[in-house]
């Protein structure tokens, strides 16, 4: 619609993202002067529902959260509170807790890859228009997704919404002769992990880097998963850490009008969570055949330092990880012994409790303040996606003023530009609480 020198566009709804949003976009000469994400689901006030709550309920209440990483909330939860209440969780159970998040990955990051992010590069609509072109290819993306779905399952008593998690550990841990199958299943899962790898390995990208600076769960001799440090790596290349009890005091949120989620800076900068981030901070605790698929993928050796900003190459860094998920999910399955019990009792202090983990999107921060009694006083929940959200706007306006600088592009142009720009960090808008109704202001 044109009135009186300005243009306006609006979209209904955007395709191949969980949640709901809107994007307005002002262009004046030529220059895009603002481009604001505005995420308009209504607000689920899921830290308002918690206070009151007794100490044990936080990982089933936060596990609704969201049904496509419900373990990252429920991990989180757990590590959050065990710390406020100083429990020592058995090792064994500390990797079963891995073994759980490998699923998630695995089942995450493929739905990512092959349903919402791989149509871009091939010209398809969507999924179904990408089975019809590329069955096999469709076909090896679901026998992936359902290795991961049968991870889940099997620990967490059901894929969404596990209720096997309690504080502690586990209501129940699996014998070594229920976790075989699995081993025999994610033996076949690494050759289709392997075969992502090389697909998506010949996709094109376009040029493109993120000015943000990089903040990733770092632990020492491994790929951080389901604990680890915070880590920064600064858009100059210097790298500092900083304890999990100190991210409120690195991260800050923040209302802004134009979104019902709260917008995180660090440090007072835009910085991005996620695959990119973790690949370009704890790159080099790959595995080893991990290490050998990055370099397969183009990404270079990350124990020489290699790191990617391009945020349409994401797609390679997920398909890496998800190698990594399935050779790690092996690796523990192949060592595990039952443990006597499958959980520790965990009883009640007061208390501040901090916990982070990585979930697929990138990292997740919980905090709970405990009275003696165990009862919830205070609680925050600071997911990814709130956190990307500035440097998602950042590189809409990169992506938008390159296609005004480079023609006159439509609005029909101009809308798919913007949503194949904001699939690349695969945002859980309903975590950040949900997008596409573009708005474009010309004049």
């Amino acid at each position: 619609m044109t009135h009186k020198g300005s243009r306006v566009l609006h979209v209904g709804s955007l395709a191949r993202v969980e949640g709901e949003g809107a994007l307005h976009l002002r262009v004046r000469d030529g220059t895009v002067a603002e481009a604001r994400l505005q995420i308009y689901e209504p607000p689920r006030f899921f830290e308002a529902f918690l206070r009151g709550r007794a100490h044990t309920e936080p990982p089933d209440i936060t596990a609704r959260v969201c049904g496509i990483c419900p373990v990252a909330y429920q991990m989180s939860a757990c590590a959050a509170i065990e710390d406020a209440c100083g429990a020592e969780i058995d090792p064994v159970v500390r990797e079963l807790r891995r073994l759980l998040y490998c699923g998630e990955w695995i089942e995450s990051q493929t739905l990512h890859i092959y349903l919402l992010h791989a149509p871009d590069f091939l010209g398809c609509d969507g999924a179904i228009d990408l089975a019809r072109t590329h069955r096999s290819d469709v076909e090896r993306g679901l026998r992936l997704k359902q290795t991961g779905k049968a991870l889940m399952e099997l620990l967490g008593g059901r894929a969404i919404h596990p209720v096997n998690v309690r504080l502690g550990g586990f209501h129940r841990t699996p014998s070594k002769s229920e976790l075989k199958p699995l081993a025999e299943q994610l033996r076949r899962a690494l050759d289709d992990a392997w075969e992502t790898v090389r697909w998506v390995a010949a996709f094109g990208f376009p040029e493109a880097t993120i000015d943000a600076d990089l903040l990733a769960l770092a632990a020492p001799g491994t790929y951080a998963i389901e604990s680890g440090s915070p880590a920064v790596l600064r858009s100059d290349g210097t790298l500092t850490t900083f304890p999990v009890a100190d991210f409120s005091l690195h991260v800050r949120e923040e209302h802004l009008p134009h979104s019902t989620a709260l917008h995180a800076t660090l440090d007072g900068r835009r910085h991005l969570t996620g695959s990119l981030a973790r690949f370009a901070i704890s790159g080099h605790s790959l595995s080893g055949v991990a290490r050998e698929a990055a370099l397969e993928a183009g990404l270079g050796d990350p124990c020489d330092g290699a790191v990617c900003r391009n945020p349409y190459r994401s797609i390679l860094v997920r398909a890496v990880e998800t190698v990594y998920a399935v050779t790690e999910a092996l690796r523990i399955i192949e060592t595990y012994e039952q443990p006597q019990r499958p959980y520790v009792e965990v009883p009640p202090r007061a208390g501040t409790g901090h916990g982070a983990t990585e979930a697929p999107r990138g990292l997740l921060y919980h905090r709970y303040v405990l009275d003696e009694e165990g009862t919830v006083t205070d609680a925050s929940l600071v997911p990814p996606t709130a956190q990307n959200q500035g440097a998602i706007e950042d590189d809409l306006r990169r992506v938008a003023q390159g296609a005004l600088d480079t023609g006159e592009p439509d609005d029909e142009q101009l809308t798919h530009l913007c949503e194949r720009a904001i699939r690349n960090h695969d945002p859980c808008i309903s975590c950040a609480t949900h997008f596409l109704d573009l708005t474009v202001d010309r004049s």
